[in-house]
């Protein structure tokens, strides 16, 4: 729902009535992770997306159901011989949907959307299974640990639904957790705790995160450098081109860039804020500024390095990195040369290779033909930009 919050937002400054449908599980293949929303006002407008289209039209029925009757429900889509063509889930998975109606008493859910659409992070946890009375239940966690709503009156609950929401929010996730009705987190989905006084059974709780945009870092003011920068805004992150060179990293030749940075790569590496989201692509294709910039960005809890050049262009920079102190660890997270096989020629061929690879890296894919071969499309989400943490 986080990933609709400016316009959500807009239609609660308006006064309009909507209902939200959010993914809350999914299982197989499955085109849309957790947290992916479709929103339907009460004059029939419908922003986002559940599914690619696939049941879209059977969720925005629900969702015109619930302004009518003001209930939250949970229902799920899934394929078989009988409704495949009826709903249109073809694709061999299952997805849960919860359809919940906005009103002004969820003040949790309108201040996370506020705060999402300022920029702002913020998590939201939401009841997704559980007592009906709890279906929908939200509390707000904020990075200092400040917190608005509550999941029914059960301080425990809500305690640990706001740590697990915090442990998310600090690692820009959006994911469901367990927790039983005491408040002690338990085992899978769906399964019985027999645990807790207050309700029975145990609750499954949607953490969705809203972060700030991960950074791709782009150092090099080359041609293939406009050509990652358009692809990296197109993935959602905000882009930084880095060059020592004044006349090359200038606003004409990079428009798209969200900063162009004047000084020497390693020196700006040093001082400019990474995180375990961020991607570093070096373009420089110089010695001078190549081997002091990957001796920093190796040693840097990052999700990505890369570097462009040769085969005998990495053999040659890898001499020079043991030389100057660069550990065999350090080295294998070096990605390079960079890109996928993709037999790319041009600045696009080439950004669109480097980006394949970013992808990959980020959801564990092979970058092999999905013709012929027998690993899943989908795997589990991670959070928009966010890549596995560094070995």
């Amino acid at each position: 729902m986080l990933d609709l919050a400016g316009q959500l937002h807009e239609w609660i400054e308006e006064g309009r009535d909507f209902a939200v449908a959010t993914v809350v599980a999914v299982g197989g293949s499955a085109p849309r992770p957790p947290g992916a929303a479709l929103a339907v006002s009460a004059d029939g407008t419908a922003v986002g997306s559940v599914s690619g289209g696939c049941v879209e039209g059977a969720v925005y029925d629900l969702c015109l159901q619930a302004l009518q009757d003001g209930e939250t429900r949970v229902e799920r889509f899934g394929y078989s011989d009988e409704d495949a063509f009826a709903v249109g889930l073809t694709c061999g998975g299952t997805i849960d949907i919860m359809i919940t109606p906005y009103d002004a008493g969820r003040t949790a859910q309108a201040a996370a959307l506020s705060a999402a659409a300022r920029g702002e992070p913020v998590a939201l946890a939401r009841v997704v299974h559980g007592p009906a009375g709890l279906l929908g239940r939200a509390v707000l966690v904020r990075p200092d640990g400040t917190h608005e709503g509550g999941l029914g009156g059960h301080p425990g609950l809500d305690r640990t639904a706001i740590a697990q929401a915090g442990a998310l929010l600090a690692g820009g996730r959006t994911g469901t957790v367990e927790v039983s009705a005491n408040g002690a987190r338990w085992g899978s989905p769906r399964t019985e705790s027999g645990g807790g006084s207050h309700c029975p059974g145990g609750l499954t709780l949607l953490v969705e995160s809203a972060v700030p945009a991960p950074r791709m870092i782009v150092f090099g003011a080359i041609d293939f450098s406009a050509a990652l920068v358009r692809a990296g805004k197109f993935l959602g992150y905000h882009v930084t081109v880095c060059d020592a060179r004044p006349v090359f990293a200038t606003r004409v030749r990079f428009p798209e860039a969200d900063e162009i940075v004047v000084d020497w790569p390693h020196r700006y590496l040093r001082r400019t804020d990474t995180d375990a989201r961020t991607v570093l692509c070096v373009l420089t294709h110089d010695a001078r500024f190549d081997i002091p910039l990957l001796a920093e960005a190796l040693r840097l809890p990052v999700a990505y390095v890369g570097a462009m050049g040769s085969r005998r262009t990495h053999e040659d920079r890898d001499r020079r990195l043991r030389e100057a102190g660069v550990s065999e660890r350090e080295l294998a997270r070096l990605r390079s040369p960079i890109g996928l096989d993709l037999g790319a020629r041009t600045p696009e061929e080439t950004a669109l290779s480097i980006a394949a690879e970013i992808i990959a890296a980020r959801h564990g894919g092979t970058g092999r033909p999905l013709t012929g071969s027998d690993t899943p499309i989908h795997r589990d989400e991670r959070a928009p930009g966010q890549l596995p943490q560094p070995v």
